[in-house]
């Protein structure tokens, strides 16, 4: 009987060193879905409070559409827009994002303005690992395409620095800080 609750003991370690189940990576997966969701939602509302601003969201990204279009007939102005949220230190956006929203932006040439944005947001708990957390400013990043770029995944830093991915290592990015037509939070441009 001892051997059998030593090695009933033994099972039970190695059971709670087992990596992740499909139902944790789901319920993880749903909620990184449900941050972009939200980030999303938040943008198109900040911009439709705008007087002479409308935004849509576009649907799922399996559709090829970027997530968010911002248009303002006033100003002549249309932003195809990729937002990005998260609570790691930095934030990836691979090309075949850039690319759907510059289509897009050049789809519509009426307008004198067109610009493809990347909003990022750093979300107030720094994840330090599986289910842990530590507390930090919460940060949002507008970043501007530069169609002079190659189109390549890059990432965006917790303070604002942007990387191009070239086989696995970081190369200096520089892309401008777009000025949203709305307050922002935390950001160092207003």
């Amino acid at each position: 009987m001892e051997y059998l609750r030593s090695k009933g003991t033994r099972i039970e370690n190695k059971v709670a060193r087992l990596p992740s189940t499909k139902s944790d990576n789901q319920r993880i997966a749903r909620t990184r879905r449900q941050r972009g969701y939200n980030w999303e939602d938040t943008l198109v509302k900040r911009f439709n409070a705008v007087e002479g601003w409308k935004a849509f969201r576009l649907g799922s990204p399996s559709v090829g559409l970027p997530d968010i279009l911002a248009v303002s007939t006033k100003e002549n102005t249309i932003y195809t827009i990729e937002a990005k949220s998260g609570t790691n230190t930095a934030l990836y956006v691979p090309y075949d994002q850039i690319l759907r929203c510059l289509k897009w932006i050049h789809t519509f040439e009426l307008y004198q303005t067109r610009k493809m944005v990347i909003a990022f947001k750093f979300l107030s708990k720094k994840r330090i690992g599986k289910g842990k957390y530590e507390h930090r400013e919460l940060r949002e990043h507008y970043k501007i395409w530069d169609e002079s770029n190659p189109v390549t995944d890059f990432v965006c830093t917790y303070d604002g620095m942007t990387y191009l991915l070239v086989d696995g290592k970081r190369k200096q990015l520089h892309l401008d800080d777009c000025i949203m037509p709305f307050r922002t939070k935390n950001s160092r441009i207003h």
